[in-house]
């Protein structure tokens, strides 16, 4: 949608507007209020996939429920792809408004969005051709195989579209629009809610009912999105200002390279884990499904509140107010890591009866209940790797940035995997992902706080 000359004006003198109060609100007011409305979101968000697993595990099959965590992994693959673009884009533009470059903000917006359209394309369509192969290559035994790919032909149908929708809600959040950016993921989620039930018994599609009523929803999460773009307070998305160049994917990987570390590590880490988990049953793999889906709920809060703290962080850095950075910096993981622990206590408590609502099967509650809370032990250090990542990847401290972003689930847990896999069988197994949390923090430690001490000014060249 193109706008008239006054409308572009109109357009920023508003985002200069915001820009103004972005860098002079005190930051504990202004995190909060981008924070909220990304807990919401990703709250919500985590319905996606949590009503899967629920309405599927009630068919009452541990093949259903392990191939929505086969799936779950390829899904975490195109998050990865789509905030790379996200992140990687929507990070040079809160840097670029907090500068007053609006024309190079509004150019990168268009290539980062219709890049991961492309992108996403591409993935959905080579899935389709090789989806056997897709199956077995994300962890899928052969008892499951059938429901796998049931459940990933839509999903990989849905994949452009998913991607440009993690893609336009990661530049609204870091243009300082986190209300828009929630309504769009939530506006899918509870579609996705109201949907499963009738789509898996209603019209008795099983575990294919699911993936639909996912792809529908995600569908519908992008509409709204892109036209919460379109709006005069944020960056417009229009055809003519896409520009590819060698200097525009250079900023959108400086930006966006950590992010698809972290996810894409993330998704390796879930596939290694359904293959060795397959080997002890598909209870195993069961049980770990329903992990990771309370782990995501649980923790998915806090990451919004980091995800908060970064347009503050971005536009405050580009601006050169490094004391309000420190300042909101502090501040987010003080919060996070209280939050995080008080969360963990009660989790530990309920663990049984939390597991239970997913799987009532005997093996998946005693299985589930001892790999939840070996989990559990780790979790207040995640508010501090958490936030720590956010800001070095804001500040354009991209090395030190992936360091820490593949560390939790790649650079330390995946040797340790085949470690304790190999000295401890099903138990090293459950161990792998709690250790590697807590090595995680001990190495982001001195990335954080040597950064914390460099950053007196930001760089202007770019």
């Amino acid at each position: 949608m193109e706008k008239t000359k006054d409308n572009q004006l109109d357009e920023k003198a508003k985002i200069d507007d915001k820009r103004e109060k972005m860098i002079n609100e005190p930051v504990e007011k202004l995190v909060c209020k981008m924070a909220i409305p990304t807990i919401i979101s990703m709250l919500v968000s985590a319905l996606y996939n949590f009503a899967d697993t629920f309405f599927v595990g009630k068919i009452g099959s541990n093949t259903a429920t392990g191939a929505v965590g086969i799936v779950f992994s390829y899904m975490a693959i195109i998050q990865a792809v789509g905030c790379f673009f996200g992140h990687g884009s929507g990070n040079f533009i809160s840097r670029e408004i907090g500068k007053k470059n609006y024309n190079a903000a509004s150019k990168m917006a268009a290539t980062g969005f219709f890049s991961s359209l492309f992108t996403g394309a591409l993935i959905g369509a080579l899935g389709l051709i090789f989806k056997s192969q897709l199956s077995l290559l994300l962890g899928s035994t052969a008892t499951m195989l059938n429901d796998t790919k049931a459940y990933i032909t839509f999903i990989l149908i849905a994949t452009p579209f998913m991607t440009c929708s993690y893609t336009l809600n990661n530049q609204l959040r870091l243009q300082g629009n986190s209300v828009f950016a929630m309504i769009g993921l939530a506006s899918g989620a509870v579609i996705n809610t109201i949907f499963d039930p009738i789509f898996i018994y209603v019209l008795k599609m099983g575990v294919s009912g699911a993936a639909l009523s996912t792809c529908v929803s995600q569908i519908i999460s992008f509409i709204i999105l892109l036209i919460g773009c379109q709006k005069s307070s944020n960056v417009t998305i229009r055809w003519k200002e896409f520009s590819p160049s060698k200097k525009a994917y250079k900023e959108i990987f400086v930006g966006g390279f950590p992010s698809l570390s972290r996810q894409g590590l993330a998704s390796i880490s879930m596939l290694l884990l359904n293959r060795f988990a397959g080997g002890y049953g598909d209870a195993a793999i069961a049980a770990f499904t329903v992990v990771t889906k309370i782990m995501n709920i649980s923790t998915c809060a806090i990451l919004g509140f980091g995800q908060g703290f970064q347009p503050v962080c971005g536009f405050n850095y580009g601006a050169g107010r490094i004391d309000r950075v420190k300042k909101a910096f502090w501040f987010s993981v003080k919060i996070s890591t209280i939050a995080l622990t008080i969360i963990a206590i009660p989790l530990w408590i309920f663990s049984p009866q939390l597991v239970q609502i997913f799987r009532d099967d005997s093996e998946v509650i005693k299985l589930g209940t001892q790999i939840l809370r070996y989990q559990l032990i780790s979790m207040p250090f995640l508010g501090w790797v958490i936030v720590s990542n956010m800001f070095l990847q804001n500040i354009r401290k991209v090395v030190p940035a992936c360091i820490v972003a593949m560390a939790r689930q790649g650079i330390v847990f995946l040797p340790l995997l085949f470690i304790m896999m190999h000295l401890f069988k099903l138990t090293g197994i459950e161990l792998t992902q709690p250790i590697s949390d807590i090595v995680t923090f001990i190495i982001s430690l001195p990335f954080t706080l040597s950064a914390l001490k460099e950053i007196n000014k930001p760089k202007q060249k770019q």
